[in-house]
């Protein structure tokens, strides 16, 4: 799914996503935990914390503590590499698979959303001026 909406329409987007995301029974992931969940899921791997930290120029105990709730909620796994024990692998699961499968859904019906409730340039102006 690409869509190369003018910035309202992708803010839109977003926003219909994350509001469909909040109102689902699926977990409740923070703007961090999603980004570190995408790049392990879309990105080529071998993931590790330390990359996963340089990617998102975040720090590795961010990485870390996302980490946490992403293994509570099993949609990701950290395993030592048998070939640098040092290094922590980053690995995807099954229900973490299944819920970027949900996730792409759930954003396709935000673009439908959206799409029918184009909203004219005047009438955005005012509300991105109050953010």
């Amino acid at each position: 799914m690409t869509t190369h909406g003018n910035p309202d329409q992708q803010i839109g987007i977003l926003r219909e996503t994350i509001v469909a995301l909040v109102r689902s029974d699926g977990p409740d992931l923070s703007a961090r935990q999603l980004a570190v969940l995408l790049t392990v899921y879309l990105g080529e791997g071998p993931h590790t914390v330390r990359g996963l930290a340089h990617d998102l120029n975040v720090s590795k105990p961010a990485i870390t503590r996302a980490l946490d709730r992403l293994g509570e909620l099993d949609l990701a796994r950290r395993k030592v590499d048998p070939a640098d024990r040092r290094s922590v692998l980053v690995q995807r699961t099954p229900k973490g698979t299944n819920f970027l499968r949900d996730l792409r859904g759930v954003m396709t019906e935000a673009v439908k959303a959206t799409a029918e409730v184009r909203l004219l340039p005047a009438q955005t102006e005012p509300a991105l001026r109050a953010v």
